[in-house]
């Protein structure tokens, strides 16, 4: 019943296939398993949890903390589905301004690892949508920050999209001076 643990592009990102059990009642899924955690050399404690709906074509994103109240997160999409982004704000990184996009669902019941020194956004696919977030530290309202969503090359596939007047006040990557 451990979840399996896989590489992505950027070091650090990683895709969890949930470990999802279906019978005539339903499903089970295991949104998380600390032992595959560690396993995978992942330490993660759960310092706070949340969740978002989303009608389809909301962007939301492209969020961060800044340190020392940056943080881990998973991400997991519990209802319809959702295109989840996430950017390496990592100077030092090899991967600094590339991101990740993967399509996360309750039909694929996967999640993204988003280690800290990444901004984290996302698409919503489906009518209704419901995003939950499992994070290592917790909300910090002068901490919280963003990049512009349509700032770093991300090609969005919609055309038409809802995003909230402070997601699209956010700084332009040309011109973000990353803490991390």
């Amino acid at each position: 019943m451990a979840q399996q643990i896989l590489d992505t592009a950027i070091e650090g990102v990683k895709l969890i296939q949930q470990f999802r059990a279906d019978d005539n009642r339903g499903s089970f899924v295991k949104s998380f398993h600390r032992s595959s955690f560690r396993e995978a050399g992942i330490e993660f404690e759960l310092a706070e949890s949340f969740y978002s709906t989303s009608k389809k074509n909301v962007i939301r994103g492209m969020h961060f903390h800044q340190p020392p109240f940056d943080h881990a997160k998973i991400v997991f999409c519990a209802q319809g589905s959702i295109l989840d982004v996430a950017l390496d704000l990592r100077k030092t990184s090899s991967t600094y301004g590339h991101y990740v996009a993967q399509e996360l669902s309750a039909e694929n019941h996967c999640a993204l690892f988003i280690p800290r020194g990444f901004a984290h956004g996302f698409l919503s696919l489906s009518d209704e949508s419901t995003a939950f977030y499992f994070v290592d530290g917790e909300y910090v309202a002068n901490a919280d920050d963003g990049i512009l969503f349509s700032s770093f090359g991300m090609p969005w596939p919609v055309d038409e999209f809802i995003v909230s007047p402070r997601d699209q006040a956010f700084v332009d990557f040309a011109n973000f001076n990353s803490p991390f």
